[in-house]
Order: C-alpha cells, then sequence, then structure tokens
C-alpha cells in the first residue's frame, strides 16, 4: 500500500538546491527539441550564453529585462505568501504605467527632485488600486480572487487602449494609439550612459532587500506568514486577518505598479498598449522559482532575463526559434512545483491493513 504523508522538516540545502536543479533538468530538457532541429545543444547554450555575457551591452539588456520581472516577481510572491493569490499583476502593471504617463507627461511642470518621486508614488497607488477591489470582493462576497484579478487584466487593458485613443494620446503621435512622453525631468536616471538599464533596477533591488526584511524580522512578516500558514489560527489568536490581507494586497499591486512606472519612465517614455510582452504573468513564475523568497526573486528574475536575452542571441547566432526560451522558463517551474512538492510530502509504503498472518 503507497500513501503520501507530509515531512517532518526540510533542510535549508533541500529547498535551495530544488530551484537550482529544476533550472538544469530545464536545461536537459530543451536540449531534446534542439537536437531535433538539428542544432548542437553544447554549441547552442554556448551561443545562449555568449547572448547574454558576451559584452556588456548584453549584460545590460539581460537587467532592463529582468527589471519589470523583479518587481512583479514580489508582487506575487507577497501575495501568495498570505494566500492571496494575485494573477493581476499585468493588469497592475498597466494601471501603474498609465498614471505615470497621465502625471509625469506635464499635468504637473516641476523639477525632476519633485517629480519622479510623485510619478513612482501614484503609479504605485494605481497599482494598489487594482489589487485592492478583488480583495474587497474576496473578503466581504467570498469572491475567488483568481478569477476577478485575470478577468481584471482583460477590462484594465481595453480601458487603457480606449485612453490611449482618447484624453492620453499624444496629439503629435499622427493618430497613432500612444500616450504622449513622459517630461525628461520625470524619466528614471539611467545607470549606464547610452545604454537602457535605469535607475528603476536599483528601486526593484532595494525594495527586495526590504520585502526580506520586513518577512523575516517584523511582526508585520509574522502576521503575514500566520495568515498564509492557517487563517483561522491567526485569527484565533488576535490577528486581524482582513487588516493582513488588505495590507498585502495594497503593498503586492503597488508592487506590480511599479513594473508598469519603469518601463515607461525608465524605458520607453511613453504608453502604448503593447508594453508588456507578459511581465505579469511571467512574475508568477519568478516567484514560484524563487520559492516565494524576496531575495530569490531576484535571482530567479535574472535568470529567466538571462534564458530569454540568451534565446534571441542563440537564435540569431543558429537559426534556432527563440521561443525556446519559453520552453526552459516552463518546464523549469513545472520542476519547482514537482520539487516542492516532493519537499512537503514523502511516498510511504506501508503493508496493506489486515493482512493474513
Amino acid at each position: 500500500m503507497i500513501r503520501i504523508e507530509p515531512r517532518a522538516a526540510t533542510s535549508k540545502t533541500f529547498s535551495i538546491g530544488v530551484p537550482v536543479l529544476s533550472a538544469l533538468i530545464a536545461l536537459g530538457f530543451a536540449a531534446i527539441p534542439l537536437m531535433a532541429a538539428g542544432a548542437n545543444p553544447i554549441t547552442a547554450y554556448g551561443e545562449m550564453f555568449k547572448g547574454v555575457f558576451g559584452s556588456v551591452f548584453s549584460i545590460t539588456e539581460m537587467l532592463t529585462r529582468a527589471t519589470p520581472l523583479i518587481f512583479t516577481g514580489l508582487a506575487a510572491a507577497l501575495a501568495f505568501r498570505a494566500k492571496l493569490w494575485n494573477i493581476g499583476g499585468e493588469g497592475q502593471l498597466y494601471l501603474g504605467a498609465m498614471a505615470a504617463v497621465a502625471i509625469g507627461s506635464g499635468v504637473l511642470d516641476i523639477s525632476g527632485v519633485l517629480l519622479i518621486p510623485i510619478i513612482i508614488l501614484l503609479g504605485a497607488a494605481a497599482g494598489a488600486a487594482g489589487m485592492a477591489a478583488p480583495t474587497y470582493l474576496k473578503i466581504r462576497f467570498g469572491a475567488d480572487e483568481v478569477v476577478t484579478t485575470l478577468l481584471l487584466n482583460f477590462i484594465i487593458l481595453i480601458f487603457v487602449q480606449m485612453m490611449l485613443e482618447g484624453p492620453l494620446q499624444d496629439p503629435m503621435g499622427l493618430g497613432w494609439p500612444q500616450s504622449a512622453p513622459v517630461l525628461d525631468q520625470g524619466m528614471l536616471p539611467p545607470l549606464m550612459d547610452r545604454m537602457r538599464v535605469h535607475s528603476g533596477l536599483i528601486l526593484a533591488v532595494v525594495l527586495a532587500v526590504i520585502a526580506q526584511f520586513m518577512l523575516a524580522r517584523s511582526v508585520w512578516g509574522f502576521k503575514l506568514r500566520a495568515v498564509g500558514e492557517n487563517a483561522a489560527a491567526a485569527r484565533h489568536a488576535g490577528i486581524n486577518v482582513k487588516r493582513s490581507l488588505y495590507g498585502v494586497a495594497i503593498i503586492s499591486g503597488g508592487l506590480a505598479g511599479l513594473a508598469g512606472v519603469s518601463e515607461v519612465a525608465g524605458l520607453k517614455g511613453y504608453l502604448t498598449a503593447d508594453l508588456s510582452p507578459g511581465f505579469g504573468y511571467t512574475g508568477i513564475v519568478v516567484a514560484m522559482l524563487a520559492g516565494l523568497s524576496p531575495i530569490g526573486v531576484v535571482i530567479a528574475a535574472l535568470f529567466i532575463a538571462s534564458v530569454f536575452v540568451g534565446a534571441d542571441g542563440m537564435s540569431r547566432a543558429m537559426g534556432v526559434s527563440s521561443f525556446l526560451a519559453d520552453l526552459v522558463v516552463s518546464v523549469s517551474l513545472l520542476c519547482v512545483l514537482v520539487g516542492g512538492f516532493i519537499a512537503k510530502y514523502r511516498i510511504v509504503r506501508s503493508e496493506k491493513a489486515g493482512s493474513a498472518t
């Protein structure tokens, strides 16, 4: 007879090793379609590595791609810690981006010392509002936040498209559905001359460090973990579960909104309906790969960004489809989920009860 039972404890080494092993296994699985396409996997992965670390430009592109993934990964990781399933990072990203261009394109013509913080705060507030509403529906009416946040993504995107063809449309854009540009003094400072990497990366890493400290060392972090482990027990212990959920919802939505701010005010300078290639959804993968650890989110975001940037380089060098990156990311997530299950449970084989002696 075979049964599944929880493990008594899981070592820290095992918890850290699961994501690393998952990434290696994913690369191994990805070698199969490479060989089917007639490519040498070792050569292909060498080109992928060169595509990420072969030049300063490649490295900065990887860091640029990782920046919004850190924000959306943190948004998912913190919400998931409280068993609040925020699938709406994509919509919250667009709300943050829309707030950034609405404020930064000329409504406030002030110095960058004041304008940049205002753009950041209002972008975070817009993203927070996008998560606060589904959380209210969950707490007040028991609505499933997976459904409400997911559907809200499409509603927000349609709203953004409407605004880009209406009040936010650039009057100098010749009818193209894009917003007016953010003022120069409202743009996040670049980290390197003639490179696209910007100071939004510093903000993302700082917020990850703060989130890690708060989770591990603060009363807020303890309450959040308690609500995530067992909301009923937390409520019995005197923790205000509703307040904790609202708090993490605002923080989670705000972080996703900052991803939109970083893309608009740090990189492109204006908003279009195709601003994000799915950063909000990929952030969920980042959070899961990181084991919901804020510092792990930074590492996981760098890994996924490296896969995407490296796959582009490999595609150009060898003529292999860049969609291989999606395969590596998907298999990595699958391996992490399987590894997480193995970390929490074990399969035990035992004698059938009541057997003859």
